[in-house]
């Protein structure tokens, strides 16, 4: 019987295993998706090759032969080996590793990320972080990193991704005051980001509607000009998810919704399928749902709007 078995493929051996389990050669051909005469031409193709008859018909059914039963057993444990393989492996697939990098700006890695990067880190442990801060767009399609969470009108045509809140601005000045003056003063003195972030909507509107009379202090990042109002050097606009979280500050007016911008989440197109990219933008993209009334202005005295 070993010497027969030599000629053989899987195929033939699944052959043999599916005509013994269903006990008809139409049965078995329906398994495969295969004519009835193909599977019989087969059958006796394989008995020729083995030199014995594999079954025997009693009634209207097949019922193995002595090799027959072989060469079924040996089909059943091919089988159960396949499937135990494919299970072992699936397990294997879940979790993700491996180095990302991620790049960002101060007030966002500090005001709503840093939190949800360390939950990541428990969920992810073999996926090791790498942070880059820059205000300045970096180059995704030359691995300056693998992917970008930005404050965006108009994200690369380039790159991929998602939508995730719209970043409302609005008035702020610190929680205690300036000695008395009225943030409508024309003479209250006023803060902006720097030349660096001119092309923003918010800067061009204190450059214009302010101008250098009132405008006293400038810096180019968002989390300095935080502190700027805070020391009570002026008023000025900052994010929400900024202003709102802060006990210095306190909200002056209403959202802008002209300085408003959409938040991000992008990555290169060859990158979106890896493992360790697609998990951390699911889990990122999921805990910033939760966080959008913050981003988006929403306050407890005011109505929230979807």
């Amino acid at each position: 019987m070993a010497d027969g078995l030599e000629g053989l493929s899987w195929d033939d051996i699944r052959l043999i295993g599916l005509i013994a389990e269903t006990r008809s050669l139409p049965a078995a051909a329906a398994e495969l998706g295969a004519h009835h005469s193909t599977v019989f031409r087969r059958l006796r193709q394989i008995e020729a090759a083995v030199g014995a008859p594999l079954f025997e018909r009693d009634g209207t059914q097949l019922v193995a032969s002595g090799p027959g039963e072989e060469i079924a057993a040996l089909s059943r444990q091919m089988r159960d080996a396949v499937d135990a393989a494919t299970l072992k492996l699936k397990g294997r697939e879940a979790l993700p590793a491996g180095e990302l990098r991620v790049a960002t700006n101060d007030s966002l890695l500090i005001g709503l990320l840093t939190p949800i990067f360390a939950q990541f880190r428990t969920a992810c442990p073999d996926v090791h972080l790498d942070v880059i801060v820059s205000n300045q767009a970096l180059n995704l399609s030359r691995r300056d990193a693998d992917v970008a969470i930005r404050a965006t009108d108009s994200p690369p045509e380039t790159l991929v991704g998602r939508r995730l809140a719209r970043i409302a601005w609005a008035q702020f000045g610190p929680a205690g005051g300036m000695d008395g003056i009225d943030a409508g003063d024309d003479e209250t003195p006023w803060v902006a980001l720097g030349e660096t972030m001119g092309t923003m909507k918010v800067v061009r509107h204190a450059l214009v509607e302010k101008g250098s009379d009132q405008l006293r202090y400038r810096v180019d990042t968002v989390l300095g000009l935080a502190a700027a109002v805070e020391a009570g050097i002026g008023i000025g606009h900052l994010p929400c998810f900024v202003g709102d979280r802060s006990p210095s500050l306190k909200r002056l007016g209403p959202v802008e919704p002209s300085f408003s911008t959409d938040l991000w989440l992008l990555t290169h197109a060859d990158l979106r399928h890896a493992a360790r990219v697609r998990a951390f933008t699911d889990f990122v993209a999921a805990e910033i749902a939760a966080l959008r009334p913050l981003i988006e202005g929403a306050r407890s005295d005011e109505t929230v709007t979807a």
